[in-house]
Protein backbone atom coordinates (compact mmCIF):
# COMPACT_ATOMS: atom_id res chain seq x y z
CA UNK A 1 0.00 0.00 0.00
CA UNK A 2 1.08 3.28 -1.28
CA UNK A 3 1.13 6.02 1.93
CA UNK A 4 -0.16 9.27 0.24
CA UNK A 5 1.71 12.30 1.75
CA UNK A 6 -0.64 14.65 3.03
CA UNK A 7 -0.34 18.50 2.65
CA UNK A 8 -0.99 21.14 5.38
CA UNK A 9 -3.78 23.33 5.82
CA UNK A 10 -3.63 26.40 5.72
CA UNK A 11 -5.60 27.96 9.24
CA UNK A 12 -8.30 30.30 8.43
CA UNK A 13 -7.78 31.81 12.00
CA UNK A 14 -4.27 31.92 11.85
CA UNK A 15 -4.50 33.36 8.16
CA UNK A 16 -6.47 36.33 10.09
CA UNK A 17 -3.80 36.60 12.27
CA UNK A 18 -1.56 36.90 9.93
CA UNK A 19 -3.58 39.40 7.70
CA UNK A 20 -3.75 41.63 11.06
CA UNK A 21 -0.21 41.54 11.54
CA UNK A 22 0.38 42.90 8.05
CA UNK A 23 -2.11 45.64 9.18
CA UNK A 24 -1.37 46.30 12.10
CA UNK A 25 2.55 46.17 12.14
CA UNK A 26 3.36 44.14 15.80
CA UNK A 27 2.22 41.18 17.28
CA UNK A 28 1.29 42.99 20.53
CA UNK A 29 -1.32 45.06 18.48
CA UNK A 30 -2.47 41.98 16.90
CA UNK A 31 -2.96 40.18 20.03
CA UNK A 32 -4.91 43.56 21.69
CA UNK A 33 -7.29 43.64 18.63
CA UNK A 34 -7.73 39.27 18.98
CA UNK A 35 -8.33 39.58 22.80
CA UNK A 36 -5.28 37.11 22.97
CA UNK A 37 -1.99 37.08 24.80
CA UNK A 38 1.28 38.36 22.61
CA UNK A 39 3.18 35.03 23.44
CA UNK A 40 -0.12 33.30 21.67
CA UNK A 41 -0.49 34.91 18.69
CA UNK A 42 3.25 34.49 18.03
CA UNK A 43 2.97 30.61 18.57
CA UNK A 44 -0.11 30.80 16.29
CA UNK A 45 2.14 32.68 13.75
CA UNK A 46 4.68 29.96 14.06
CA UNK A 47 2.43 26.95 13.17
CA UNK A 48 0.88 29.25 9.87
CA UNK A 49 4.62 29.19 9.40
CA UNK A 50 5.08 25.29 9.50
CA UNK A 51 1.61 25.19 7.41
CA UNK A 52 2.88 27.52 4.63
CA UNK A 53 6.32 25.38 4.20
CA UNK A 54 7.65 29.02 3.73
CA UNK A 55 9.87 31.50 5.83
CA UNK A 56 6.68 34.12 6.55
CA UNK A 57 8.85 36.17 9.21
CA UNK A 58 12.22 37.72 10.32
CA UNK A 59 12.99 39.65 13.39
CA UNK A 60 13.90 43.45 13.13
CA UNK A 61 15.33 44.07 16.53
CA UNK A 62 12.73 43.03 18.87
CA UNK A 63 9.52 43.05 16.04
CA UNK A 64 8.19 40.39 13.98
CA UNK A 65 8.40 41.59 10.10
CA UNK A 66 6.83 40.02 7.39
CA UNK A 67 9.43 38.62 4.20
CA UNK A 68 8.29 38.79 0.81
CA UNK A 69 6.59 35.26 1.21
CA UNK A 70 4.69 36.43 3.92
CA UNK A 71 3.45 39.26 2.75
CA UNK A 72 2.34 37.56 -0.24
CA UNK A 73 0.19 35.21 1.78
CA UNK A 74 -1.14 38.07 3.89
CA UNK A 75 -2.37 40.00 0.64
CA UNK A 76 -4.33 36.52 0.15
CA UNK A 77 -5.39 35.48 3.19
CA UNK A 78 -8.55 38.56 3.14
CA UNK A 79 -9.41 37.18 -0.28
CA UNK A 80 -9.16 33.55 0.77
CA UNK A 81 -11.33 34.42 4.34
CA UNK A 82 -14.22 36.59 2.18
CA UNK A 83 -14.78 33.93 -1.03
CA UNK A 84 -14.80 31.54 2.57
CA UNK A 85 -17.72 34.12 3.64
CA UNK A 86 -19.34 33.91 0.57
CA UNK A 87 -19.50 30.46 0.86
CA UNK A 88 -21.05 29.97 3.81
CA UNK A 89 -23.27 32.71 2.85
CA UNK A 90 -24.50 30.95 -0.50
CA UNK A 91 -24.50 26.86 1.55
CA UNK A 92 -26.94 28.82 4.27
CA UNK A 93 -29.70 29.74 1.84
CA UNK A 94 -30.62 31.47 -1.04
CA UNK A 95 -27.60 33.17 -2.92
CA UNK A 96 -29.19 36.09 -3.54
CA UNK A 97 -30.80 36.83 -0.62
CA UNK A 98 -28.51 39.21 2.28
CA UNK A 99 -28.42 36.91 4.97
CA UNK A 100 -26.08 36.71 8.22
CA UNK A 101 -24.00 39.19 9.48
CA UNK A 102 -22.29 42.45 8.10
CA UNK A 103 -20.37 45.31 9.77
CA UNK A 104 -19.82 48.50 8.67
CA UNK A 105 -17.20 51.33 10.22
CA UNK A 106 -18.15 54.94 9.99
CA UNK A 107 -16.95 58.54 11.12
CA UNK A 108 -19.22 60.13 13.64
CA UNK A 109 -21.38 62.73 11.40
CA UNK A 110 -21.85 60.41 8.52
CA UNK A 111 -23.16 58.07 11.85
CA UNK A 112 -25.46 60.90 12.42
CA UNK A 113 -26.77 62.25 8.92
CA UNK A 114 -27.44 58.67 7.11
CA UNK A 115 -25.53 55.84 8.48
CA UNK A 116 -28.31 54.97 10.54
CA UNK A 117 -31.10 55.81 8.60
CA UNK A 118 -29.43 52.96 6.18
CA UNK A 119 -28.99 50.60 8.51
CA UNK A 120 -33.03 50.71 10.08
CA UNK A 121 -33.77 50.45 5.64
CA UNK A 122 -31.57 47.41 5.73
CA UNK A 123 -32.80 45.71 9.19
CA UNK A 124 -36.68 46.13 7.46
CA UNK A 125 -35.86 44.72 4.48
CA UNK A 126 -33.78 41.87 5.25
CA UNK A 127 -34.10 40.36 8.63
CA UNK A 128 -31.86 37.45 8.03
CA UNK A 129 -28.97 40.15 7.82
CA UNK A 130 -27.71 41.30 11.10
CA UNK A 131 -25.96 44.74 10.81
CA UNK A 132 -23.12 45.65 13.59
CA UNK A 133 -21.66 49.44 13.70
CA UNK A 134 -18.42 50.56 14.68
CA UNK A 135 -17.49 54.71 14.72
CA UNK A 136 -14.30 54.48 12.92
CA UNK A 137 -12.60 58.00 11.92
CA UNK A 138 -11.59 58.57 8.23
CA UNK A 139 -8.12 57.55 8.98
CA UNK A 140 -9.16 54.29 10.55
CA UNK A 141 -11.78 53.13 8.42
CA UNK A 142 -9.25 51.77 5.05
CA UNK A 143 -6.59 50.20 7.63
CA UNK A 144 -10.01 48.54 9.65
CA UNK A 145 -11.98 47.10 6.27
CA UNK A 146 -8.24 45.96 5.08
CA UNK A 147 -8.01 43.52 8.27
CA UNK A 148 -11.49 42.54 8.48
CA UNK A 149 -12.54 44.74 11.22
CA UNK A 150 -15.71 46.16 8.93
CA UNK A 151 -17.05 44.58 5.52
CA UNK A 152 -17.83 48.46 4.41
CA UNK A 153 -16.09 51.28 5.33
CA UNK A 154 -17.70 54.56 5.29
CA UNK A 155 -14.61 56.97 5.00
CA UNK A 156 -13.78 60.63 3.62
CA UNK A 157 -10.70 62.10 1.29
CA UNK A 158 -8.98 64.86 2.29
CA UNK A 159 -8.95 67.80 0.03
CA UNK A 160 -8.79 66.35 -3.65
CA UNK A 161 -11.83 64.80 -3.73
CA UNK A 162 -10.47 61.53 -5.38
CA UNK A 163 -10.05 58.39 -3.27
CA UNK A 164 -6.69 56.33 -3.80
CA UNK A 165 -6.25 53.94 -6.42
CA UNK A 166 -6.15 50.36 -4.94
CA UNK A 167 -7.28 47.59 -6.97
CA UNK A 168 -7.57 45.83 -3.49
CA UNK A 169 -10.15 48.43 -2.40
CA UNK A 170 -13.49 49.49 -4.15
CA UNK A 171 -15.13 52.86 -3.64
CA UNK A 172 -19.03 53.54 -4.28
CA UNK A 173 -19.03 57.50 -4.28
CA UNK A 174 -21.87 58.57 -1.24
CA UNK A 175 -22.06 62.25 -1.46
CA UNK A 176 -19.35 65.90 -1.05
CA UNK A 177 -19.36 67.90 2.26
CA UNK A 178 -18.16 70.93 2.21
CA UNK A 179 -15.60 72.26 4.96
CA UNK A 180 -16.47 75.82 6.98
CA UNK A 181 -15.03 77.71 9.71
CA UNK A 182 -16.89 77.74 12.73
CA UNK A 183 -17.02 80.01 15.49
CA UNK A 184 -19.31 81.35 18.36
CA UNK A 185 -22.38 82.50 16.64
CA UNK A 186 -21.47 85.96 14.76
CA UNK A 187 -22.60 87.81 11.43
CA UNK A 188 -20.37 87.40 9.46
CA UNK A 189 -20.87 88.56 5.22
CA UNK A 190 -20.04 85.73 2.65
CA UNK A 191 -16.82 83.74 2.48
CA UNK A 192 -14.23 84.45 5.18
CA UNK A 193 -10.51 84.32 4.18
CA UNK A 194 -8.85 81.83 6.50
CA UNK A 195 -5.60 83.34 6.73
CA UNK A 196 -7.35 86.19 8.82
CA UNK A 197 -7.79 83.63 11.92
CA UNK A 198 -4.16 83.28 11.99
CA UNK A 199 -4.06 84.95 15.34
CA UNK A 200 -7.27 83.05 16.77
CA UNK A 201 -7.10 80.04 18.96
CA UNK A 202 -8.30 77.20 17.92
CA UNK A 203 -9.61 74.20 19.03
CA UNK A 204 -9.11 70.22 17.16
CA UNK A 205 -9.97 66.71 18.06
CA UNK A 206 -6.35 64.61 18.90
CA UNK A 207 -3.88 64.25 16.76
CA UNK A 208 -3.75 61.59 14.59
CA UNK A 209 -7.59 62.36 13.62
CA UNK A 210 -9.06 63.43 9.83
CA UNK A 211 -10.38 67.04 11.66
CA UNK A 212 -6.81 67.25 12.68
CA UNK A 213 -4.92 67.05 9.86
CA UNK A 214 -7.61 69.12 8.33
CA UNK A 215 -7.23 71.91 10.25
CA UNK A 216 -3.15 71.63 10.38
CA UNK A 217 -3.11 71.46 6.51
CA UNK A 218 -5.57 73.88 5.92
CA UNK A 219 -4.00 76.60 8.02
CA UNK A 220 0.17 75.89 6.81
CA UNK A 221 -1.97 76.12 3.47
CA UNK A 222 -3.06 79.62 4.26
CA UNK A 223 0.12 81.13 5.70
CA UNK A 224 0.04 79.90 9.59
CA UNK A 225 0.38 77.33 11.90
CA UNK A 226 -2.94 77.45 14.33
CA UNK A 227 -2.21 77.98 18.05
CA UNK A 228 -4.43 74.92 19.51
CA UNK A 229 -5.89 75.54 22.87
CA UNK A 230 -7.99 72.96 23.66
CA UNK A 231 -7.79 68.81 22.29
CA UNK A 232 -11.07 66.92 22.45
CA UNK A 233 -12.24 63.76 21.85
CA UNK A 234 -15.56 64.27 19.86
CA UNK A 235 -17.29 66.85 18.43
CA UNK A 236 -19.75 67.58 21.48
CA UNK A 237 -17.19 69.01 23.30
CA UNK A 238 -15.39 70.59 20.80
CA UNK A 239 -18.34 72.98 19.68
CA UNK A 240 -19.44 73.50 23.41
CA UNK A 241 -15.54 75.11 23.49
CA UNK A 242 -16.67 76.92 19.83
CA UNK A 243 -19.78 77.97 20.87
CA UNK A 244 -18.62 79.52 24.35
CA UNK A 245 -16.42 81.97 22.24
CA UNK A 246 -13.12 80.18 23.30
CA UNK A 247 -12.21 79.20 20.36
CA UNK A 248 -12.47 78.46 16.58
CA UNK A 249 -12.44 75.80 13.90
CA UNK A 250 -12.59 73.84 10.76
CA UNK A 251 -15.28 71.14 10.12
CA UNK A 252 -17.27 69.14 7.46
CA UNK A 253 -20.32 70.89 7.37
CA UNK A 254 -21.72 67.38 8.32
CA UNK A 255 -20.57 68.09 11.70
CA UNK A 256 -21.78 70.77 12.46
CA UNK A 257 -24.58 70.17 14.99
CA UNK A 258 -27.24 72.08 14.91
CA UNK A 259 -28.13 72.24 18.77
CA UNK A 260 -24.86 73.67 19.40
CA UNK A 261 -25.33 78.04 18.61
CA UNK A 262 -22.53 78.67 16.41
CA UNK A 263 -21.40 79.68 13.05
CA UNK A 264 -20.68 78.24 10.31
CA UNK A 265 -18.92 80.10 7.95
CA UNK A 266 -18.02 78.89 4.08
CA UNK A 267 -14.20 79.70 2.75
CA UNK A 268 -13.34 81.95 0.03
CA UNK A 269 -11.04 79.24 -1.16
CA UNK A 270 -13.44 76.32 -1.05
CA UNK A 271 -12.36 73.00 0.57
CA UNK A 272 -14.38 69.38 0.26
CA UNK A 273 -14.19 65.98 1.42
CA UNK A 274 -16.14 63.61 -0.88
CA UNK A 275 -17.42 60.97 1.14
CA UNK A 276 -17.55 56.82 0.21
CA UNK A 277 -18.07 53.77 0.83
CA UNK A 278 -15.14 51.44 0.57
CA UNK A 279 -15.31 47.65 0.09
CA UNK A 280 -13.08 45.29 -0.91
CA UNK A 281 -13.01 43.79 -3.86
CA UNK A 282 -12.99 40.20 -3.52
CA UNK A 283 -16.15 40.76 -0.43
CA UNK A 284 -17.99 43.29 -3.06
CA UNK A 285 -19.94 40.62 -4.61
CA UNK A 286 -21.34 39.11 -1.47
CA UNK A 287 -25.57 39.69 -1.57
CA UNK A 288 -25.12 41.29 2.21
CA UNK A 289 -22.35 43.94 0.85
CA UNK A 290 -23.97 45.14 -1.94
CA UNK A 291 -27.89 45.32 -0.34
CA UNK A 292 -25.79 47.70 1.67
CA UNK A 293 -24.48 49.54 -0.89
CA UNK A 294 -27.33 50.36 -2.45
CA UNK A 295 -29.15 51.04 1.11
CA UNK A 296 -26.12 53.47 1.84
CA UNK A 297 -26.14 55.28 -1.93
CA UNK A 298 -29.89 55.94 -1.34
CA UNK A 299 -30.13 57.69 2.35
CA UNK A 300 -26.37 59.71 1.72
Amino acid sequence: MIEQKVEPVLDPWRLKLLGDLAALGTVRAVAQAAHLSPSTVSQQLAVLEREAGARLFERAGRRLRLTDAGETLARHARTILDQMETARAEVAGDRSAPAGRLTIGAFTSAVNAFVLTAIRRLRAKHPRLRVDLRELDPTEGIPALRRGACDIAVTADLFDGGAPVDDEILHTPLATDRVVLVTAAAPVAGPVDLAAYAGALWSAERPGTWTHDLITRACRRAGFEPDVTAVFASYGPLLAHVEAGLSVTLLPELAVDARYDVAAHPLREPLQRRITAAVRASAASRPSVAAALAALSAVA
